[in-house]
């Protein structure tokens, strides 16, 4: 399976050069290994209209088929993510986002904090992921398994979802 992916970093330190994106080099090696033919990148501050912006490019002008963003997603006051990507989805798909926080439950109770979201902006599928390099890989293996399913649907392909 061939796909367009992006990755959206969202720090307030690493928009400003004070901390290298680990996060988002360990989801584009996932995203490649998956099968994605690009992955476009984009480091955002916690800022509302920032990541809205760069979300509402990535599904528009530049119909990526996944974006997964990493970070803004806990409970601090500038943890917005959330909110944002709820400005730009026309649909929710909350079960990413919910057996993300399940599987991580599992692994830590602070995934309770989590306020990750998921959903579709035209046809592009857009996951709110962590902002830790380690939740960003066990959270990808949470939804590696259906991932392209539902970008097949997603595209127009694909057929019944029952196995």
């Amino acid at each position: 399976m061939s796909f367009s992916a992006a990755v959206i970093t969202v720090s307030d330190r690493g928009a400003d050069g004070e901390r290298k994106d680990e996060s988002g080099d360990i989801l584009e090696r996932l995203l490649m290994e998956l099968g994605a033919v690009s992955v476009m990148r984009a480091m955002v501050p916690d800022e509302r209209d920032h990541i809205t912006a760069v979300l509402r490019e990535c599904c528009g002008q530049e119909r990526v088929d996944l974006v997964i963003t990493t970070g803004g997603t806990g409970v601090a006051p500038r943890d917005v993510t959330p909110e944002a990507t709820l400005d730009v989805i026309d649909r929710e798909a909350p079960g990413f986002a919910e057996a993300i926080r399940a599987e991580s439950m599992k692994i830590t109770p602070r995934a309770m904090l989590s306020r990750s979201v998921s959903g579709i902006s035209g046809n592009t599928l857009i996951i709110n992921f962590p902002g830790s390099p380690k939740a960003c890989e066990e959270s990808f293996a949470v939804i590696r398994p259906v991932l392209g399913h539902a970008l097949e649907l997603l595209g127009g392909a694909g057929g019944e979802c029952a196995r």
